[in-house]
């Protein structure tokens, strides 16, 4: 079903919206997850090793922000301008200028990842898990950018639900494929597996957004949707629209690569206290990402909306919009996390069985999980930036959150307290990223309140 987002309720066009992107997101962060159940099946040197690659692939993750953050404004606003064949070419050139990016990506990466690695740890087991795992992901990064773009242009258009079955499909068939893949016989079922181990997961999630590309790209391709794309628009590029795709979106890749690059920082830190530490950092990522799903839904469901209606010169409605994402998401984190840091020890032992890195990941979750619900209010409340396109309060509350709070915070926690009498040890990692989220809030909600964002049009 198709909604015209510039009219009726907001609540409802917001929801509409938002529950099937949160599904699907969800879809797709299940790909990590399951991964991270099944590996910590392994050991907790595959957890770690996996958790390491992850935030290396991170810094590539860039480009895909950079590209699909522009993406984003320039097709809903189009979409909400009524111009259907711009509406095209931007997500033809979407799907082509970031698959030509991720090409170079990857092979840089692929090159700079195993000596990445070994600087963070020199654990034999952690470095192979990390190697396996992450080769085969980088070697097809191309298809993994092109399948995130063929959603979003699903989802900015209006058909949220569409993307959302496609990802679930996906998420299942890598649950299915996961322990087939990884082990000789799968546990519980005792069915015959391939043995493949932590290359078997990567695997896994390479195949299952392979299928997830094929039935995307053929639904945008088919003209069952409101934008058809041509297999012509494919095979050039249009300087144009591929120099909006860099620019509209590199304050927001300038805040991932800070985020990214602070978080490769806080690792180094983390590691000082182990190969569990490691580990529990790597669950406490995934379950953030599980957590904040309702968050990005709503984050994303409202940009579309905030991008269509300022396309549609209607920025009041665009500013409730914000509002009640905010109100939304911020109420749903708030319930996800006050469950985890309620039960920590049982969410950690979903993912691992060592009992030293779920007594580690106890103290996580509990500081980690209030800087979630720190945060949640004033990133739901950034859908207003993307979906106009003004994009530079990201970038600014991540350099103060990460490395005007965080870094600095880390630095005395590990190197000066101590002096004091302070030893905070692993529990001042964790405290770090509440300091830094508050600010990063701060400073989220002071851009919008200046409300520069409702000028912008691309």
């Amino acid at each position: 079903m198709h909604r015209d987002l510039t009219k009726g309720s907001v609540v409802g066009n917001l929801l509409a919206m938002s529950v099937p992107t949160m599904f699907g997101m969800l879809g797709q962060t299940l790909y990590d997850v399951v991964d991270m159940i099944w590996i910590g099946r392994i050991s907790g040197e595959a957890v770690a090793g996996v958790a390491l690659f992850s935030s290396i692939f991170w810094l590539v993750e860039v480009l895909n922000e950079v590209i699909g953050v522009s993406s984003v404004a320039m097709i809903t606003q189009s979409f909400g301008a009524g111009d259907e064949p711009r509406t095209a070419r931007v997500v033809e050139q979407t799907i082509v200028f970031k698959a030509f990016m991720a090409v170079i990506a990857a092979l840089v990466l692929f090159v700079a990842l195993e000596p990445l690695v070994r600087f963070f740890s020199s654990d034999p087991a952690v470095v192979r898990s990390a190697l396996e795992y992450g080769r085969i992901r980088i070697f097809f990064l191309p298809l993994f950018f092109a399948t995130y773009s063929c959603f979003t242009a699903l989802r900015c258009t209006g058909d949220p639900g569409s993307q959302m079955w496609i990802m679930l499909g996906a998420s299942v068939l890598n649950t299915i494929l996961d322990p087939l893949l990884m082990f000789e016989t799968v546990p519980g079922l005792g069915i015959r597996g391939l043995g493949l181990g932590v290359f078997g997961a990567g695997l896994a999630t390479v195949i299952s957004i392979t299928v997830a590309f094929a039935v995307g790209f053929g639904l945008l391709a088919s003209g069952r949707t409101r934008v058809r794309l041509s297999l012509a628009g494919l095979f050039r590029l249009d300087p144009a629209i591929d120099h909006k795709l860099l620019s509209i979106g590199l304050p927001s890749g300038g805040e991932m690569l800070a985020r990214q690059i602070a978080g490769l920082v806080t690792t180094k830190f983390v590691a000082f206290y182990g190969t569990a530490a490691i580990a529990a950092l790597g669950i406490g990522n995934r379950l953030g990402g599980l957590v904040f799903m309702p968050l990005f839904g709503l984050m994303s469901g409202g940009g579309t909306i905030v991008g269509q209606n300022l396309g549609a010169e209607n920025p009041e409605r665009a500013e409730r919009t914000a509002r009640a994402a905010s109100l939304l998401g911020g109420f749903a984190i708030t319930a996800l996390m006050g469950l985890a840091i309620a039960f920590p020890r049982s969410v950690m032992g979903v993912f691992v069985d060592s009992a030293e890195t779920i007594e580690v990941g106890v103290s996580m979750i509990r500081l980690m999980g209030g800087s979630f619900i720190v945060v949640s209010f004033a990133i739901a409340l950034g859908c207003a930036f993307s979906g106009s396109g003004y994009n530079l309060p990201f970038l600014v509350s991540s350099l103060a959150g990460r490395w005007g709070a965080q870094i600095p915070f880390l630095a005395l926690s590990v190197y000066v307290f101590p002096r004091f009498g302070l030893n905070l040890g692993i529990h001042g990692i964790w405290a770090s990223f509440l300091v830094s989220d508050a600010v990063e809030a701060l400073i989220l909600v002071l851009y919008y309140r200046r409300g520069d964002w409702k000028k912008v049009r691309v």
